[in-house]
């Protein structure tokens, strides 16, 4: 049997945890597992207990606020809930529209896509994660008011700060949070300028203008910066080499209908938030298991959205339980999904031209927060090899 090359990438990035996670799946749909928390790894449950933000928070004991307010702050969506994350959603929400970000996708991404194109018309190898990170240094470049030709420094940044957090470790050590805010520092240190400035051209200062505080405004940029830029450098290699190994991006050449239906497999099988966070503010049962405050729930999404197939099936259609619970549920489903998706899209819509790709070289990534590749080569196949 053929060695299935997602299961490598998962293992690679997650080697005790993701089978632990995948195990205690198999136990029931909610588990309680000593000094990791209850385990929901049901669909239905878990978008139970997203949308249900009286009681399950982000800002509580184990939850995402542990992680992340230490190095970013209070003010950051990430960790935010009640009339102040509402607020700030509603103000921000006139920038991330999908009218506004594929305009903003398609000004930033030109350049890097372009020359994809070319390289790949002209038969050479081209690297899918190389491509998708220039592309989401560019956009984050674009988002902290920064010179396009420092993307690679924003992505870093970026990259630097997302590497401290680990899914077995609820809280980060001072040395983690020390890293972070330095790499933050380097981050938003354009956008301050650029909000200071109040150029309605930059994404900050068009926050500004929009009357958001100069902390509200930074903290929204480093949201967006960090969770879209390892949702895009895990994601579309991973779903390169689904699609090129299954023949769907031919498919999608000759018939561009399934372009939605093939992200969205591909969302399922690659799940780019593995596991979500909450904690319990009041008594509560999810399922048949009694929860109490102060405990920590651990929403198993790689377990809710794969079930017991893991398989790349664009025909198939998921439960309407599982359809986007990636993106989450609620009042926090993710605000930067379109961006996210226009991005995905512009760099399929180049890997689809080139089709059929073939598979030259591929390297997981190891210990790496998102699971995906560290490298993934792929060139035009020439007419008549099999």
């Amino acid at each position: 049997m053929r060695p299935d090359p997602e299961l490598r990438v998962w293992l690679g990035a997650h080697p005790v945890t993701y089978p632990l996670v995948r195990g205690i799946a198999r136990l029931g749909p909610v588990v309680r597992v000593p000094r990791v928390g209850v385990v929901v790894s049901d669909a239905a449950l878990a978008r139970e207990v997203l949308l249900d933000t009286e009681r399950f928070t982000k800002t509580g004991p184990g939850s995402p606020a542990d992680l992340w307010t230490p190095v970013v702050g209070p003010s950051v969506l990430l960790n935010m809930e009640g009339r102040a994350h509402a607020r700030l959603r509603r103000t921000l929400s006139g920038l991330f529209t999908p009218r506004a970000v594929g305009e903003l996708c398609a000004r930033v991404a030109a350049p890097q896509l372009g020359e994809l194109r070319a390289e790949l018309a002209a038969g050479r190898a081209v690297d899918v994660v190389a491509a998708a990170k220039r592309l989401a240094g560019a956009v984050i470049a674009e988002l902290v008011g920064l010179d396009p030709l420092r993307a690679a420094e924003a992505f870093a940044a970026a990259s630097a700060i997302t590497g401290v957090v680990q899914l077995a470790r609820p809280r980060l050590t001072a040395q983690q949070v020390a890293q972070g805010r330095a790499a933050l520092a380097r981050l938003t240190g354009p956008a301050v300028t650029a909000y200071r400035a109040g150029d309605p051209a930059t994404v900050p200062g068009r926050m500004r203008e929009l009357g958001l505080t100069e902390e509200e405004a930074l903290g929204a940029v480093a949201a967006f910066a960090l969770t879209g830029t390892e949702t895009l450098v895990s994601y579309v290699p991973r779903l390169a080499a689904l699609a090129a190994g299954s023949g769907w991006l031919e498919r999608l050449a000759a018939d561009p209908s399934w372009t939605d239906a093939v992200i969205a497999e591909g969302l399922r099988v690659t799940v780019p938030s593995p596991v979500m966070l909450r904690s319990v503010t009041a008594p509560a049962r999810i399922g048949g298991t009694a929860v109490r405050p102060g405990e920590r729930v651990v929403i198993a999404t790689v377990s809710a959205a794969q079930g017991g197939d893991r398989r790349f099936d664009p025909q198939r259609r998921p439960a309407q339980q599982v359809a986007g619970l990636w993106f989450g549920a609620g009042p926090h489903f993710c605000l930067g999904m379109p961006l996210a998706l226009a991005e995905i899209r512009a760099l399929l819509d180049v890997l689809v031209t080139a089709a059929p790709l073939e598979i030259v070289r591929r390297r997981v990534a190891r210990r790496v927060l998102i699971p995906g590749y560290r490298e993934l080569l792929v060139r035009r196949r020439a007419c008549g090899m099999s």
